[in-house]
């Protein structure tokens, strides 16, 4: 829920629009003028709606006070038919968005989505930004809802000190899941250990998992700390726990009921104090229901179970995602930034990612190498062209080109490209470059 300031002297029209937000889901909190607004400004909101004309502090007086304090705060302005001159002015002066009384309501809650959308969107960037000047890689990426949603899960989950199960489809990120809810637990500062259990050799699980003592079998050698062990005070990944054959399952079970382990060679158990997290491709719920997977196994690692978003799910992120990788690749290999313009992004997000975050990793750094061009490789390509197909791809390329660099203001693309705004909308629409998304 998003926590918006409206600002009208009108008082019916201040409760009204005040209802109609509230309605949308926000928060909103009425003011009667400008100072009084920017006077609880302690706490700032999400979003700001003004009223251009108003007695002691207009519209644009308190944008230009919002905008010399360095709030990074979306306004939308409301105006009267005869104020769009201001309005337009508003707008190079770094308004959001304006509306002209009398405005459709279900057009002005779509005009507060998108700027709070684009809001997240600038914080994302920012957040992004400061990754890579760390030279950080591995971090969940993503302002869309199914990413803010399990951020919200690993951060409400994280300091609990319980198992958990991570399921999600071939590279939506599991293990940067269960990561991230190491970095946030307790055990922060203890060890993580990630054991791929698709690739535990069966003859070898006991000493892998358990460790073994001096010269416990031929060729043994010095004593050995297993995995489970190397984990103390920390979290064990468990990666690909549905590949466990059933034989090792019963194995692992005692351990972690027991919470010890008894190293092969020794007769003593050794305690151990350690949070395990389970991933998995397939639900392990409907695996130990139909016998492909240890129930009891299940019902111990699932203190909690937690999904992980694909990008289907996620499509308002691709852009960003895909970015992030692009610049990580173009700077490992000297190479300059690449940059992704308005129609790649659209294409981007209409492409099926079988894969996930994984491919769509991958075509990111062959994209900032200049290996491939990313383009949607399902679009048809026609040998020859009619002279309205070659008019109409030349305009649909200098309007993408312009919300490329005006950052998808329609406002400021239609006096770039000298249309009335309507005709751009149309144009656009007629083009596929409104995204549905």
């Amino acid at each position: 829920m998003a926590e918006l300031f409206v600002v009208d002297d009108d008082a019916d029209h201040l409760a009204a629009l005040c209802d109609l937000m509230q309605a949308a889901g926000h928060q909103a909190r009425g003011f009667g003028g400008g100072q009084a607004a920017l006077a609880a400004m302690e706490v700032p909101p999400d979003l700001l709606i003004t009223d251009l004309r108003m007695p002691e502090m207009d519209g644009l007086a308190l944008l230009a006070a919002l905008k010399a304090a360095a709030a990074d705060l979306p306004v939308i302005l409301l105006t009267g038919h005869g104020d769009v001159g201001h309005a337009v002015q508003a707008i190079r002066a770094g308004a959001e968005d304006f509306l002209e009384k009398p405005y459709d309501a279900a057009h002005l809650v779509a005009v507060v989505a998108r700027a709070l959308a684009a809001r997240a969107t600038r914080a994302e960037v920012g957040r992004l930004q400061q990754i890579l000047a760390e030279g950080a890689e591995a971090t969940l990426l993503g302002q869309s809802r199914a990413m803010q949603g399990l951020r919200e899960k690993i951060a409400a989950l994280a300091p609990l000190d319980l198992d958990v199960v991570i399921t999600g489809e071939t590279g939506t990120g599991k293990e940067l899941a269960a990561r991230a809810l190491h970095a946030g637990s307790a055990r922060a500062g203890g060890p993580f250990v990630a054991v791929n259990c698709a690739a535990l050799p069966e003859a070898m699980f006991e000493t892998l998992m358990f460790g073994h003592a001096e010269g416990a079998f031929a060729g043994a050698g010095a004593a050995r700390i297993g995995k489970m062990e190397a984990a103390e005070g920390g979290t064990l990944l468990l990666d690909e726990i549905e590949a466990m054959p059933l034989g090792l399952q019963s194995k692992l079970l005692r351990a972690l009921q027991e919470r010890a382990i008894e190293r092969l060679g020794e007769n003593g158990l050794r305690r151990l104090d350690i949070r395990v997290i389970a991933t998995s491709k397939t639900d392990l719920r409907a695996a130990s229901a139909a016998g492909l997977f240890r129930a009891d196994l299940y019902f111990r690692l699932a203190g909690a179970l937690l999904e992980t978003p694909t990008l289907r799910e996620a499509a308002l992120d691709i852009p960003l995602i895909f970015s992030h990788y692009a610049q990580l690749a173009a700077r490992r290999y000297g190479r300059a930034d690449p940059q992704l313009d308005y129609v790649l992004s659209q294409q981007l997000k209409r492409r099926v990612w079988q894969g996930n975050v994984r491919e769509l990793k991958a075509v990111a750094e062959a994209f900032a190498l200049g290996i491939h061009e990313a383009r949607d490789e399902a679009a048809p390509v026609l040998a020859e062209q009619s002279l309205a197909d070659s008019l109409a791809g030349f305009e649909r390329r200098e309007i993408a080109a312009a919300l490329d660099r005006h950052r998808g203001n329609t406002l400021r693309v239609a006096e770039a490209l000298g249309l009335p705004r309507r005709t751009l909308n149309d144009k656009m629409r007629r083009y596929g470059l409104i995204s549905d998304n």
